[in-house]
């Protein structure tokens, strides 16, 4: 009896319940944390807020697809298991581009603390390793531009410590860096095998790698761990020395704390962090190569800088303002707008439940106010008895007023970096489509635009530069993206589809935001519409590492600051803004910042609820005035 109830509730689970339940239980145990709390989704695998987040497995499970999931878990629960990040955060470089490679560095030694211990282990890795390469197409690449430096030397390091090969996808990808690296770092590279269970002198042999590769920066403060009882003696001898010293390190850790922590990125070997630098090197062989990465943008709270007249490009011609459609076979947009809904099935449900509530509230305002004392349109019962006794007494109809809702036009502009990649950017297109579809619905035209550059780190723009001989304060270093997704006046179901070129592999890069706001703002300006709303929708503020390398390092976000201004105090648009896990509050004087990304169909909706319902009580009239008729 027992027995074939439990065969009856067993065979209610999905089959891949079990696959579940082994691979929880195997990364509980091996991060030593039982109580660890783990979740499948299809989303980017990680460890967030103390809960670990792994790919949802396919119900027809193989061989391949269990590895990589298993992979996952294993380079989480290795991360956990062996690495301190209290350490790791002390003993980081500055330079943004050395702190990607600081970090890549770090994922490949926990991993090969597992992979040099257990040979299943070492598989699963190996398999997910290769599934993140193939499908970032590095297996096609053929310069160094397009590789980036910090997965070539974490992959070099795995290949030092474990003795494996790079995966297939990612050979290409090492082949381009292992000459320039094994010439001027490869004695620092073979040091890292007998450190490997030793997380303080891996990193000072690190340090050394990135001196070696002209990364490096001047590290006084790496031995302050060691120093560390010596710093309690000196304590004790002297208060005010000791007073000194503790508002030191909490301004240092305050510093610290703004910056994404390495614990929250378990796989940062695959997407390590990368932001704009002053430090980073822009001569000989390591200046010409630069290296595209995925830029998590800079949350710093700072001081309102003053506005920048001096903001200016470099060259400008090389920038491309492009229709989606353009930029994508009509084939792989079908195949991309199809991958996006697949993506959100769910969340469309919830977002279009939104947008129905927000045409409802819209169309209770598109004819709520009459003209009265008519000499035709419909019969005014108050004046029925004026017309019984005298049927032909004019002004005695009344008609329904449009109010000027329908002569408004909408921008929405998203953010198109490499940070939003994953499902910031995913329910971002979905949010728009929905949105775009509903206002159109109520007569208002929408107009859906994304901004990004062509290259990482400069492209024909910083080579442009470098040919003229390196002038000092170029201005902008980067090629500009404009995209137009939607035009204002195009219908909603002819530009459908061009909003899956978002998950479009490659397509987004770095992002420059203060030009993209002013390209939005002069379409607006353009348009014949009474009314024009402009939404942007960013995770961060602006980054170009190019740019950022050989200017000012508030250069972008100083002109952004500039732009909003001009916006906000000298032009008829009205300028929404919304962010991401970042707070917009402080550049934006109508904004709201939203957390997670799930957030954002809600957010929308409302915001634009809002104008719109402010917009109809200004223009209100008062109740029932009539004429008097003599």
């Amino acid at each position: 009896m027992a027995s074939n109830i439990k065969t009856k509730a067993s065979s209610k689970e999905s089959p891949t319940e079990p696959f579940k339940r082994a691979v929880t239980g195997c990364l509980r145990a091996l991060a030593r944390k039982p109580e660890l709390e783990v979740a499948f989704a299809a989303e980017r695998p990680g460890l967030m807020g103390g809960k670990v987040r792994l790919p949802e497995p396919p119900r027809k499970l193989g061989k391949a697809e269990a590895a990589v999931v298993r992979g996952h878990a294993d380079s989480i629960a290795l991360r956990l298991a062996c690495h301190d990040a209290a350490m790791h955060r002390r003993l980081q470089p500055a330079g943004q581009q050395a702190r990607a490679v600081f970090e890549a560095v770090e994922q490949a030694r926990v991993e090969a603390i597992g992979a040099r211990r257990m040979d299943g282990v070492a598989q699963n890795l190996t398999a997910m390793l290769d599934e993140r390469f193939h499908r970032g197409k590095f297996d096609q690449i053929t310069e160094r531009a397009d590789a980036p430096i910090e997965d070539a030397l974490a992959l070099m390091v795995r290949e030092r410590l474990t003795g494996m090969a790079p995966p297939p996808a990612a050979k290409k990808l090492v082949d381009l860096w292992r000459p320039l690296i094994e010439d001027r770092a490869g004695r620092d590279l073979d040091r890292l095998e007998n450190l490997v269970e030793d997380q303080r002198q891996f990193s000072d042999a690190v340090h050394d790698l990135l001196d070696a590769l002209e990364m490096g920066e001047d590290r006084s403060h790496d031995s302050e761990e060691e120093d560390e009882g010596e710093e309690d003696r000196r304590k004790q001898e002297s208060g005010e020395d000791g007073e000194a010293a503790d508002s030191d390190e909490m301004q240092r850790m305050s510093m610290e704390d703004t910056q994404v922590s390495a614990e929250d990125m378990p796989d940062s070997a695959a997407e390590a962090v990368e932001a704009p630098t002053a430090d980073m090197a822009d001569d000989t062989d390591m200046g010409d190569s630069e290296t595209p990465g995925e830029p998590q943008r800079p949350r710093h709270f700072g001081a309102n800088e003053p506005r920048g007249p001096d903001y200016r490009a470099f060259t400008a011609k090389f920038d491309e303002t492009v229709a989606a459609e353009d930029l994508c076979e009509a084939e792989e947009l079908d195949r991309l707008r199809g991958y996006l809904d697949k993506q959100l099935s769910n969340l469309q449900g919830v977002v279009a439940r939104l947008a129905n509530r927000l045409q409802r509230r819209l169309m209770a305002q598109q004819n709520r106010s009459w003209e009265f004392d008519l000499e035709e349109g419909q019969l005014d019962p108050a004046r029925l008895s004026r017309i019984i006794v005298d049927p032909l007494h004019p002004l005695s109809f009344k008609a329904e007023k449009d109010t000027e809702f329908r002569d408004t036009v909408v921008t929405l502009l998203l953010d198109n970096s490499g940070s939003m990649r994953g499902r910031p950017i995913t329910v971002a297109a979905t949010c728009a489509d929905i949105l775009a579809r509903t206002l159109e619905r109520c007569g208002v035209k929408v107009e859906i635009l994304g901004f990004t550059t062509r290259a990482w780190k400069g492209g024909q723009s910083r080579e442009h530069w470098l040919t003229a001989g390196k002038p000092a304060n170029p201005g902008r270093l980067n090629d500009l993206r404009h995209i137009i997704y939607k035009s204002a006046d195009a219908p909603w179901r002819r530009a459908r589809k061009n909003l899956g070129l978002m998950m479009r592999e490659g397509l987004l890069k770095e992002n420059i935001d203060g030009e993209a706001l002013d390209w939005a703002h002069k379409r607006l300006l353009a348009r014949t519409e009474q009314r024009k709303i402009l939404m942007m929708i960013s995770d961060g503020a602006p980054v170009d590492d190019s740019t950022l390398s050989v200017n000012p390092g508030n250069y972008l976000e100083r002109h952004l600051r500039w732009v909003i201004e001009e916006i906000e105090t000298r032009s008829p648009v009205e300028l929404i803004a919304i962010g991401i896990g970042h707070d917009v509050t402080r550049y934006y004087r109508r904004a709201v910042t939203i957390v997670d990304a799930e957030e954002l169909g809600g957010a929308m909706t409302e915001k634009l609820a809002e104008l719109f319902e402010e917009h109809a009580a200004a223009e209100r009239p008062s109740p029932r005035v009539r004429r008097r008729v003599a």
